[in-house]
């Protein structure tokens, strides 16, 4: 097992960046050719999210290396149906940096921290929650969600979508102090003090890592990839279809499921594994 090097932190977004639904696998070759599956999500009794068996491979030798740091949106609950290779982080980032998970329990000193921020930097919650509500045509809604009473949510049927509605809905939010982003078949509002790199600073103080790689697909992930001394974006997601990127990113062509691991491998290369 190698040495861990305890002060390179790595903290990477989970869903279409790490983990990938069967949905979302995007495997374009022959069935024959296609890489071994590994479950890491169950809900309701099936299977719901996948890495491949190299990803998982990587992951666990990453892990053994350096600090890894899930940061993911999902609440608490969703993330512990996740079932990564290897021991338990010691640290996870979960509500969007809502919430900070240390051996798996919730620090509530440090929620409470960013609802402050939020009652200082922000339109309520409420008052979004209220303006989809509205707005939302049935049509293409399939539920609407409050996560951790910090943020909201839509399900949608995005072939149903009206073009340009998520864009109308990002310039209506933006001057309230919240930020839209689209994922899939999910539409997130979250207000902007609530982020990623908030509580991955928090993590950095109470580890004094001095250096920081991070991964992200999403809108909600720039400001993670923006703290991160070196980045990776997957060739798919809002990141990749809007084209941003910084000097100090890499944006990788693969897309789906083979992007996770290739991102971990670039990852373990720098690292020294």
């Amino acid at each position: 097992m190698p040495a861990r090097t305890s002060r390179i932190l790595v903290a990477s977004d989970l869903d279409r960046t790490l983990i990938y639904s069967g949905a979302a696998l995007a495997l374009t070759m022959p069935d024959e050719q296609a890489p071994r599956l590994l479950c890491i999500e169950v809900h309701e009794s099936k299977p719901l999210s996948y890495m491949t068996e190299a990803a998982s491979r990587l992951l666990l030798e990453l892990a053994d290396t350096v600090r890894f740091v899930p940061a993911t949106t999902r609440t608490r609950k969703q993330y512990r149906r996740i079932s990564l290779p290897g021991r338990q982080p010691r640290y996870a980032i979960c509500a969007n940096g809502g919430h900070l998970l240390v051996d798996g329990r919730t620090d509530h000193d440090w929620n409470a921290e960013m609802r402050r921020r939020l009652a200082d930097g922000s339109a309520p919650l409420e008052e979004i929650q209220a303006h989809l509500s509205a707005t939302a045509d049935p049509e293409w809604l399939r539920k609407e969600r409050i996560a951790e009473d910090l943020f909201t949510y839509l399900v949608v049927e995005r072939t149903l979508l009206p073009a340009g509605w998520v864009k109308e809905l990002a310039a209506w939010a933006d001057p309230l102090g919240w930020t839209v982003s689209l994922q899939g078949r999910k539409i997130y509002a979250v207000p902007k003090p609530l982020t990623k790199s908030a509580a991955l600073a928090e993590v950095v103080r109470r580890t004094g890592a001095d250096h920081v790689l991070a991964a992200g697909d999403s809108l909600l992930d720039v400001d993670l990839l923006q703290a991160a001394d070196l980045g990776f974006t997957p060739g798919h997601g809002e990141l990749a279809d809007t084209g941003w990127t910084a000097s100090h990113v890499t944006a990788l062509p693969t897309a789906g499921v083979l992007a996770g691991e290739e991102i971990l491998r670039l990852m373990l290369t720098h690292c020294g594994g």
